[in-house]
């Protein structure tokens, strides 16, 4: 029987946060395959990202505030050996996909286990470690569900999408980690949150949307489609308003930068760009 302690540390509800990215993918795969795509959800959302989530809680034994849970409960090895058991039983079924999706699969399970195992730990290098996220959690898995919910599981993609992805991620993730700074640097960790202060993340974060925008503008007006682009940056004015006024708080006192505020833009930000994707999926498909 699985522990409480198990249950919320895989932090299922987080891959919510992280869906984006599959919405984003598939959206523009010109012919799916709906029973693939159905099997790449559910392997990416309840079974690699849980997974990933489970071995890094392990590793680091949290006892402050984390992504998605304010006062985390301590691992024990169940959570060890059902992460590895999630791993395998992912790896399986990624047979049923393709050979390719296999290796990228395999790639984003070595890449997130060198992040958080402690004899290696790539997450307390803040580049490498920010490198390493939005490369997976970016751009593979970006390629994951592009290729294996093609009909013909094309291995090419389109790149300006792709490196969006990638940007995407990387407009997300140090946010994540800004009221964390003190915990990770007692645990020898200094993520790019850290090497950028604060306010630095703030300014990063919105030029890696910046560059996401850049992209996207590229591909859609090369392929003559700005009245879509022009749809999906109205999803994108919630997010806008609300890191404006946080900022403001933020730039008036730190103690802003907190896990409430945090929270609420992951859930704000994770819903209007789900949205913005899914509609995009909806105007391909018609």
């Amino acid at each position: 029987m699985l522990q409480k302690s198990t249950v919320q540390l895989l932090r299922l509800p987080f891959s919510y946060f992280l869906m984006p990215v599959y919405w984003f993918a598939l959206s523009f795969v010109p012919h799916i395959n709906w029973y693939r795509a159905v099997l790449i959800f559910g392997l990416l959302h309840l079974l690699l990202y849980p997974a990933s989530n489970g071995y890094n809680s392990y590793m680091d034994r949290d006892e402050g505030s984390i992504g998605g849970i304010e006062k985390p409960m301590q691992p024990t090895k169940q959570l060890f050996w059902v992460s590895i058991g999630m791993d395998v039983v992912g790896m399986a079924l990624s047979l049923f996909i393709s050979l390719p999706f296999v290796v990228a699969y395999s790639c984003y399970i070595i890449c997130s286990r060198l992040y958080s195992y402690r004899g290696i730990r790539l997450k307390q290098y803040p580049i490498i470690g920010f490198a390493t996220v939005i490369i997976n959690q970016g751009a593979l898995a970006f390629f994951m569900v592009y290729h294996g919910a093609s009909s013909s599981l094309t291995t090419s993609m389109p790149w300006q999408p792709a490196l969006a992805a990638a940007f995407l991620i990387g407009g997300f993730y140090p946010i994540t980690q800004v009221y964390q700074h003190r915990q990770d640097a007692a645990d020898g960790v200094k993520t790019i949150s850290i090497l950028l202060g604060i306010k630095g993340t703030f300014l990063f974060c919105g030029a890696m949307y910046c560059i996401v925008a850049g992209l996207l503008f590229s591909y859609f007006y090369s392929t003559q489609q700005l009245a879509v682009f022009g749809l999906l940056a109205l999803f994108f004015v919630p997010i806008i308003v609300y890191v404006s006024k946080w900022l403001h708080k933020v730039w008036q006192d730190d103690r802003n930068a907190d896990f409430k505020h945090t929270m609420q833009l992951n859930w704000l930000a994770s819903t209007c760009t789900n949205l913005a994707f899914i509609t995009h999926l909806m105007l391909h498909q018609l």
